[in-house]
């Protein structure tokens, strides 16, 4: 999943982008109100953590923009404002939710996994399981069969992503929009080494994630 982090102040930025990553979230950023429009209106994101005292554009004006559009993006609004006031106009701008800071980065991943949840009418889960491969989102532990395996961030969240599209066909250029956050060369092969270290660690016989030609991969979600 992606998602749009909108802020321009670098040390928040940075807590949030590097923990939404942590959670095996494909994260974007944004500085200012105008270069996040223009995100929002050409990426497909499952949310957007937006500040509202931004430069160019602030964080109201843009969601106002987009919902002007229809955009239907889920938006959790930060601010240091804390008044009702401050909170009402945030929700009545077209955000789904509002967070004051300082918060706490477990509030704030709870708050954006709620949003996301609510827009795809989804049940929200910290697991994820395809035949004998298990995935905790939380803890971050992976075991395959009955054993724990020790994955780097990246290879982590490439085998989130599979596992949340178990049984169907991914392209490399799905993974590295949601696995990496920021555009490669299509020719890079940075996808296809970091399949290949996972593979080595939870698939070796290559009988969990298929290679499909012209495509991308498969992981089968019953061996």
């Amino acid at each position: 999943m992606r998602i749009l982090v909108v802020e321009d102040d670098d040390k928040i930025a940075s807590f949030v982008v590097r923990g939404l990553k942590q959670a095996a979230f494909a994260v974007d950023h944004a500085p200012d109100g105008e270069t996040a429009l223009a995100l929002a209106q050409s990426t497909n994101y499952d949310a957007a953590v937006v500040d509202v005292m931004l430069p160019k554009l602030d964080g109201l004006s843009v969601v106002k923009r987009l919902r002007a559009s229809r955009s239907t993006l889920p938006v959790l609004f930060l601010s240091a404002k804390s008044s009702v006031d401050d909170r009402v106009k945030g929700l009545q701008s077209g955000g789904d939710d509002y967070l004051t800071k300082p918060f706490a980065f477990s509030e704030l991943l709870a708050r954006v996994q709620a949003l996301i949840r609510r827009a795809t009418q989804a049940p929200e889960t910290t697991r994820l399981v395809a035949g004998d491969v298990t995935v905790d989102l939380v803890s971050r532990e992976v075991t395959c069969g009955q054993q724990r395996v020790e994955l780097q961030p990246r290879e982590f969240s490439l085998l989130a992503f599979l596992l949340r599209h178990a049984g169907r066909p991914v392209s490399k250029t799905m993974i590295l929009e949601h696995v990496w956050d920021y555009s490669f060369d299509p020719q890079t092969n940075v996808v296809d080494v970091v399949m290949h270290r996972l593979r080595a660690k939870i698939d070796p016989d290559h009988q969990r994630i298929e290679t499909v030609r012209n495509v991308g991969y498969l992981f089968r979600p019953h061996v």
